[in-house]
């Protein structure tokens, strides 16, 4: 299997460069926030757990979501492979993600990790939210995300380095561009 993580920060292209992973691999995509919706909507037992966090306004625990993940997984037996995108955040939660594939004989083979100039993340995601009208594309939300990214995501990128899994990808160019790139670092890891 082929395993991918997709990693940076927010506006570095992540939801774009996955679609086009998917398409060029044939890898499902597993989504942390679609995982989520959909086993609360389904109110599954875990989906009813996980409810019941976030009504009192807490974060829902990483044994819960990679519990969910697992489902997920199971469910989409015999894949080529899986993106996992929003999941892991943090290095427990990789480590949990590690066990959790290990669990099933794979593993993660490849972390990618799209690198991008603040200020052009900046730019892009006004442009985004000029685009789509997300509420969160404003500068000071965006400014916290970016300072949250920096402090509580971006050592994981540490982690998988010291896992040999990281490569870091040039996320700046044309869309095709950083495709190539990813493309690349993927076929070397087949």
């Amino acid at each position: 299997m082929l395993n991918v993580v997709i990693f940076g920060a927010p506006g570095s292209g992540k939801g774009t460069q996955s679609e086009l992973i998917i398409k060029e691999y044939g890898l499902d995509h597993i989504s942390t926030g679609d995982v989520l919706r959909g086993e609360m909507k389904a109110e599954t037992e875990l989906g009813k757990i996980a409810k019941d966090y976030i009504e009192k306004g807490q974060l829902v625990p990483d044994e819960l979501i990679v519990d969910m993940l697992a489902n997920v997984l199971d469910s989409k037996k015999p894949a080529k492979g899986v993106i996992f995108d929003g999941f892991p955040r943090t290095i427990p939660q990789a480590k949990a993600l590690k066990k959790m594939l290990n669990e099933r004989g794979t593993d993660v083979s490849v972390m990618l990790n799209l690198q991008v100039e603040e200020e052009e993340l900046i730019k892009r995601l006004l442009e985004r939210g000029k685009v789509s009208g997300r509420s969160d594309d404003n500068l000071e939300t965006i400014k916290s995300r970016l300072d949250v990214y920096h402090t509580q995501t971006a050592p994981l990128a540490d982690y998988y380095v010291g896992e040999g899994k990281h490569v870091a990808i040039k996320g700046m160019g044309t869309i095709e561009e950083i495709f190539d790139r990813v493309k690349e670092a993927i076929n070397n890891v087949k």
